[in-house]
Formats: C-alpha cells, sequence, structure tokens
C-alpha cells in the first residue's frame, strides 16, 4: 500500500509541475483524460456488473476446485485457455483478477489468464488473417500462447507456487 502512496505523490508532484510549466496545456489534458474517462465509463461499469453477475452465480468452491492451489496446473491451463478466447479489455480483466485472486487463486494462474487474454486472440482470428495472412496469424498466436505460459511460470515461481 506504500507504493500507491508514492506513486500517488509523484503524480500530485508531475500535476503541480506540469500545472506551473504550462497551465493551458495542462487543463486542455485534464479535460481531454475528463472526457475519455467519461466516455469508457458506461462500459466498465456494464463489464463490472457482468463480471460480478459471473462470479455471483459461480461459487468460490467451484473456482477454488478449478483454478486454486490445489490444481495449480490444471488452473493454469484453463485459466490460459479461457484468456485466449476471451475479448476482455485490460481494465476489466485485471480488477477481475484481484477478485480472482482475493478468492484464492494462485498469480501464476492468474498470470495465464490475464497474459494470455492480451497476447493470444483467438476470436479476433478473421482480423488478424485479413491483415497477416493465416500462416503468420497461426504462429503469431502460438508462439505468443507458449510465451504467455513462460511468463505465467516464472511469476509462479517468483512467488514460490511452483516446486
Amino acid at each position: 500500500m506504500k507504493e500507491m502512496y508514492f506513486l500517488y505523490a509523484v503524480t500530485a508532484v508531475s500535476l503541480i509541475a506540469s500545472i506551473i510549466i504550462s497551465r493551458k496545456k495542462t487543463l486542455q489534458a485534464l479535460t481531454i483524460a475528463l472526457r475519455r474517462f467519461l466516455n469508457l465509463l458506461p462500459r466498465f461499469v456494464v463489464m463490472l456488473f457482468l463480471v460480478s453477475i459471473v462470479l455471483f452465480f459461480v461459487s468460490d468452491k467451484f473456482i477454488a476446485q478449478y483454478l486454486g492451489v490445489e490444481n495449480k496446473y490444471l488452473g493454469l491451463l484453463l485459466a490460459s485457455l479461457l484468456g485466449s478466447v476471451t475479448i476482455m479489455p485490460g481494465f476489466i480483466a485485471f480488477p477481475l483478477a484481484g477478485i480472482l485472486l482475493g478468492k484464492g487463486v494462485p498469480y501464476m494462474v492468474l498470470a495465464g489468464f490475464t497474459t494470455t487474454l492480451m497476447m493470444v486472440g483467438v476470436l479476433t482470428y478473421p482480423v488478424e488473417k485479413a491483415f497477416l495472412g493465416t500462416k503468420v496469424t497461426i504462429i503469431r498466436n502460438s508462439i505468443s500462447f507458449f510465451i504467455a505460459l513462460s511468463i505465467a511460470l516464472m511469476v509462479g515461481i517468483f512467488f514460490g507456487e511452483v516446486f
């Protein structure tokens, strides 16, 4: 939590410095940021609402059984496959990962889910194929999947969840 206060302090100092350097540009930037935030807010609230409903109906026992510590390798595989076929923006995925962490899902499994979510695109395959071609799309997604699994295993080693 101390790290967050440090980031808040750095942000506040940077904002003050920006205002001192150019009040007009800073206010323009803050106006643009506020507009973008307000445009994004309804989608964010809807996604959080939908995720909350799903988590309400999926029991903690189910989550622990399939994604928890006892089946961490199966959980990693399931979460990675789910992340590969899901389209979800990062601003939803990371709070969801925090919720799952609170329900006992290991860091390694969460790393597999979020990394494949950002790097692998099964549902975006048709668009990628149109721009990159079939061969490049398959190679890119395959390499991305194995890199994501490697990252998840490294996270597991770092947090003492592997071995």
